[in-house]
């Protein structure tokens, strides 16, 4: 049995857990950042870093004493590696750097975006691949194809905002406090969906890219109008969100069905190892209720069993990386101590840019 110390750091939530490869989630502690980051409606880096440097070390410290282990116990040091915001990763990076260097461990880079694609087969023990995610977060949303660790191939991205940026800026926009996605949610229980007519950009087109920008400033137009309530305003973007990534995601269903017909005429047993084994979602958005049931009910459809992670581990927390350094130190994928951290890396680093895309794509 293997243990993991997995350290996150990439936004706003500093975390380390100490988790083993039979999935055993031995400790788990987290400090957020709300009160630093309130006053200003968002995260702001510096301060998220210096919060970073504050809380890491007595998390490490109190997960190994919650579990009744030391550094020598662990088996590997799992950090975040990026994306994120630099100067966070930086601080996780380089103290998961100095404890493998110091207690001669190996060192496991985690790309916070793997963290949440492997995130559901920590909780999911029967959960195999290959298996369709939707990743949607605050920096991120994208359509992946997860084929084994390390391996993912990209079929759609947002070509401008993520769906949790655009909750997070309607939550400003309609005064409603931070984080945005929880207090849009919360708002959105008083509402009627129907009430405000928001758009659903790309919403029918073949390719199955997402895009959220326009529906951020629909909703703006809405607030101005002065005709509906911040409620209303709430239950009709989420709802207008839901679509968006239920229409999208059919299509990626329906686009690799297509796809592997096509294998079977070739080979029809790569055939059946390709095919889609269920539809996952992750990512702090997938805490959404709306989200969940509206997927869930797409797989059901579609007749794929559905997984999502328990909501405290969609949103960031340092078990996923542990797991995911898990997954790749039985895989037998470690990393040297002059490994960078990174502000952006790619799931994908092959795909292609979406058209019409920015540099986020």
């Amino acid at each position: 049995m293997a243990l993991i110390l997995g350290i996150e750091s990439s936004c706003d939530e500093t975390a380390a857990a100490l988790v083993t490869d039979t999935r055993e989630i031995v400790a788990h502690r987290l400090a957020g950042q709300e009160a630093e980051h309130t006053p200003y409606g968002g995260v702001v880096p510096e301060i998220a870093a210096r919060a970073h440097v504050e809380a890491l070390m007595p998390l490490v410290e109190g997960a190994l004493a919650d579990a009744g282990k030391s550094l020598d116990d662990a088996d590997a040091i799992a950090a975040t590696a990026g994306p994120g915001l630099i100067g966070g990763v930086m601080v996780g990076l380089v103290t998961a750097k100095a404890l493998a260097l110091a207690a001669h461990k190996p060192l496991i880079a985690v790309n916070h975006l793997e963290g949440h694609a492997l995130s559901p087969r920590l909780a999911s023990p029967d959960l195999k691949f290959p298996y369709l995610l939707l990743l949607v977060s605050g920096g991120h949303c994208q359509l992946l194809l997860v084929e084994g660790v390390g391996r993912y191939r990209r079929l759609a991205t947002t070509i401008d905002d993520a769906a949790g940026e655009a909750f997070d800026k309607t939550a400003k926009l309609l005064g409603l406090g931070f984080p945005g996605g929880p207090a849009v949610e919360r708002a959105a229980r008083s509402g009627d969906p129907k009430a405000v007519p928001l758009p659903r950009p790309l919403v029918g087109t073949a390719d199955p890219h997402f895009s959220f920008a326009g529906l951020k400033s629909a909703v703006g137009r809405a607030r101005d109008a002065g005709r509906w309530s911040s409620e209303d305003i709430s239950a009709s973007f989420q709802q207008a969100v839901v679509d968006c990534l239920v229409d999208r995601t059919r299509r990626a269903i329906e686009a690799v069905r297509v796809e592997r017909s096509r294998d079977t005429l070739l080979d029809c047993a790569r055939s059946e190892r390709g095919a889609i084994r269920a539809l996952v979602v992750a990512g702090g958005v997938a805490a959404n209720g709306a989200i969940r049931t509206s997927l869930q009910q797409l797989a059901a459809e579609q007749g794929l069993p559905f997984v999502a992670p328990p909501l405290w581990l969609c949103t960031d927390n340092a078990a996923m990386i542990a797991w995911a350094g898990a997954e790749r130190f039985a895989a037998g994928l470690t990393d040297p101590l002059d490994t960078p951290a990174r502000a952006r890396w790619p799931l994908d680093p092959d795909a292609a840019p979406a058209r019409g895309a920015g540099v986020k794509a």
